[in-house]
């Protein structure tokens, strides 16, 4: 009897040790996508000092027309005349671009990714716009989540491609991208070396019923800034320093 307990207990020892074998087997590792990074530049337009905003990083052609529907474009085309001829637009009243703009580079501004297993955050230096990719038990229901310019953004990995899908966004027809709140875009993130750089490709496919007769893509390419930071984009700070100038110039006139 005493022979088949120890026996039971040897087993049942192996057994044990094989779970925490199994459970401290490293899953495989994401590719690691923290970093400052700025557009991609490919090495010819440096070469010839041409602009990098395009998807392959040179010099860009005309942009193609979108498939905007009537009333879409009808939209779109109020709110142009709208501002027509007055410079006003979001950004000179501080509000962020919003997706799928902001992820396109916002003016060629870089962006600083910081990754965690269960959350990567994207800091956009330009209007200091942030957005947060959710993953696991971090991602909240869908009758939970608020509508906004950047929308409600969820994160998997399918092998060493990080997939994006974003909803919950707010309609917009201030950006180059306009879209209902019904649109959902889906951004497919990979890593590669290109002439000795890092380079992040992003490939960015929006579908819109409500706007569009057909499915919106894009590819945007960043390169890794090693050692790189951003800097604070103040929005208001131009509008307080002229607010300063009109109280001093006030103080400076002799009172009746």
């Amino acid at each position: 009897m005493l022979r088949r307990t120890r026996i039971f207990l040897f087993a049942f020892a192996a057994v044990a040790l094989a779970g925490i074998a199994v459970a401290q087997t490293p899953a495989a590792k994401t590719p690691d996508l923290t970093g400052i990074w700025t557009t991609y530049r490919a090495p010819a337009a440096q070469a010839e000092g041409r602009g990098g905003g395009g998807a392959g990083g040179g010099a860009r052609g005309a942009t193609p027309e979108l498939p905007l529907r009537p009333d879409a474009k009808a939209k779109v085309q109020e709110y142009q005349k709208l501002v027509a001829g007055t410079g006003d637009t979001p950004g000179g009243y501080c509000l962020g671009t919003g997706m799928p703009g902001s992820m396109m580079g916002s003016g060629g501004y870089p962006m600083e990714i910081i990754q965690r297993p269960d959350q990567v955050t994207i800091i956009y230096e330009a209007h200091n716009e942030i957005r947060r990719v959710y993953f696991g038990s971090r991602i909240i229901p869908e009758g939970d989540r608020l509508s906004e310019r950047n929308g409600y953004s969820t994160g998997r990995w399918e092998g060493d491609t990080l997939v994006v899908e974003t909803t919950k966004l707010d309609e917009q027809v201030d950006q180059r991208y306009p879209h209902s709140d019904k649109a959902r875009i889906v951004e497919r993130y990979t890593l590669s070396q290109e002439s000795g750089q890092k380079v992040l490709t992003a490939q960015m496919t929006m579908t819109d019923p409500a706007f569009y007769t057909a499915p919106v893509s894009e590819t945007k390419k960043w390169s890794i800034v090693p050692n790189g930071f951003l800097m604070t984009y103040e929005c208001n700070e131009p509008a307080w320093l002229h607010r300063l100038e009109e109280l001093r110039t006030k103080s400076s006139q002799p009172t009746k």
